[in-house]
């Protein structure tokens, strides 16, 4: 029984390790997401934070801003959605492939 325990301690205290890696991973690691063919671009990490962004100047016109708008905010999506994916194959690994329980988040996300 002593033995079980310490096994299980010992898997928990390495998985702990494996998300403290995967963290400094995510602080890392950008994905970048675009919106009208390139015109706009959003650089982020994987804690979500925007690190960049690019807006061709074409797209640029004083006298209609709704067209930029809907662009920039779609861009964002783009670049959370590849943050999500590369957060989900992070998690992945550090679980040997378990999925998380529903409603279950990583630290500090």
């Amino acid at each position: 029984m002593m033995k079980n325990l310490g096994n299980m301690m010992k898997q928990a205290q390495q998985m702990q390790e494996k998300m403290q890696e995967m963290q400094q991973r995510l602080q890392e690691h950008e994905e970048t997401g675009s919106a009208g063919g390139g015109m706009v671009t959003v650089t982020m990490n994987g804690k979500y934070e925007v690190r960049s962004t690019k807006i061709d100047p074409s797209l640029v016109d004083p006298n209609d801003v709704s067209v930029l708008e809907d662009l920039i905010t779609a861009a964002l999506n783009d670049a959370k959605e590849k943050i999500t994916e590369y957060m989900q194959e992070q998690m992945k690994e550090v679980t040997g492939g378990m999925d998380l329980p529903p409603g279950m988040n990583l630290p500090g996300m």
